[in-house]
């Protein structure tokens, strides 16, 4: 089945407006402040779970993109409850920069640095400043660039560390991984991400040099260029410690690799990345199932391959073929992101309690109910549906 272009923007729109809605019935916490770490598959909140940068900074991130293309009093209300959240209990007031995980009443239990949290953090302040428009947003944003650059940036190889003591200094415990591995692709990829986005919302030259950075680092250190598929893990000097193929993530940065260069606006940049783009996308077509849905991981050492369906490759996979289709104007592209869609809506969405399941087998038996936990968030199949909505809209 071939969706028309109105139905499949139509379809998008609606899950959103569902995705949106679900979180502001079920996720506030309004006894300790916040939003619940976690939220069981009955939309059952769990009050005394802890709450973790990643998950309150894509909140943000999602009522404030989401508010500039629906505006909504109850969005606004969401992203500045977010936003207060995190700037009132997760900034370190005395070392600076983000705690990567809260008590349920809002005192920090984790308190290392971490850059993944560090990018959504930034991520979520810099989109906020589009809608907010207030120094004090913006000065708060500013702040964090300045000190998560500051500590982690690697000057001598490129890139930047993974992660750091309370107090920014040297630790061996990354928390996405340990010991040598102290650069890893899922943190570069979401920093990309988030000067790509801290760029668009100010302009400024920090931004402007770190996103610039950030691509070229992607393109010359973490992209695999005889596979064109990312290593996962690295040593300082960019020495690869893995193989492992990560076919979401792959896919996902295809089209935020793209986003990136056309935000910045070299030319150069631009052409590489598109060329690039359409490679991952290439590559990432391995990974899809015989039902259109994209598989987790690949094990090249044992040819394992791990066949779960979770939520945020299928989100990742819809848009990155819709972008690769874009691009190359390859209809099997445009056709494999329907096909996501259609797996998605069988598969993955909860119609009678709302919001998408965490991960099915490949046999299609539910392996995590759970709506809201530390990692499950708005973002991916929010972001998903509002960029597959625009994508649509703009044809």
């Amino acid at each position: 089945m071939i969706l028309t272009i109105p139905n499949f923007s139509s379809e998008v729109k609606d899950e959103l407006m569902r995705i949106m809605d679900y979180w502001i019935k079920y996720t506030p916490d309004e006894i300790k402040g916040g939003f619940y770490g976690h939220v069981d598959a009955n939309n059952k909140p769990d009050p005394d779970s802890p709450k973790g940068i990643v998950v309150n900074a894509r909140i943000l991130w999602t009522y404030a993109a989401v508010q500039q293309t629906f505006p909504d009093s109850q969005y606004l209300v969401m992203a500045d409850r977010a936003y207060g959240y995190i700037r009132d209990q997760f900034i370190d007031k005395t070392y600076g920069g983000v705690y990567w995980q809260l008590n349920s009443d809002g005192t920090p239990q984790v308190k290392k640095k971490q850059l993944y949290g560090h990018s959504f953090a930034l991520y979520a302040l810099s989109e906020y400043c589009k809608i907010k428009k207030e120094k004090k947003v913006l000065d708060l944003t500013n702040d964090l660039a300045h000190t998560m650059i500051g500590f982690a940036w690697d000057k001598w190889e490129g890139g930047y560390i993974e992660a750091f003591e309370e107090d920014w200094d040297e630790t061996d415990d990354y928390i996405l991984s340990k010991g040598e591995n102290v650069k890893s692709m899922n943190t570069h990829l979401h920093l990309l991400e988030c000067f790509t986005n801290y760029y668009h919302a100010t302009g400024n030259d920090l931004a402007k040099y770190h996103l610039k950075h950030s691509i070229e680092m992607m393109l010359d250190r973490i992209i695999n260029p005889a596979t064109n598929r990312m290593w996962m893990f690295f040593k300082d000097d960019w020495t690869p410690t893995t193989d492992t193929i990560s076919y979401g993530h792959d896919i996902e940065a295809s089209w935020l690799l793209f986003e990136a260069a056309e935000v910045l606006g070299d030319e150069k940049l631009i052409a590489r990345c598109k060329e690039m783009s359409l490679k991952m996308a290439a590559a990432a077509v391995d990974g899809l199932a015989n039902d259109g849905a994209i598989n987790y991981e690949y094990e090249p050492s044992t040819k394992h391959l791990l066949t779960r369906k979770d939520w945020w490759p299928q989100a990742e996979a819809m848009v990155g073929f819709y972008n690769a289709y874009q691009l190359s104007g390859k209809v099997h592209y445009r056709e494999k992101a329907e096909k996501v869609w259609m797996f998605i809506k069988k598969h993955l969405i909860d119609y009678e309690k709302g919001e998408w399941y965490g991960s099915v087998s490949a046999d299609y038996k539910t392996k995590s109910k759970d709506k809201v936990t530390l990692w499950k968030c708005p973002y991916h199949n929010g972001r998903a549906c509002l960029e597959m909505y625009k994508r649509l809209k703009s044809k």
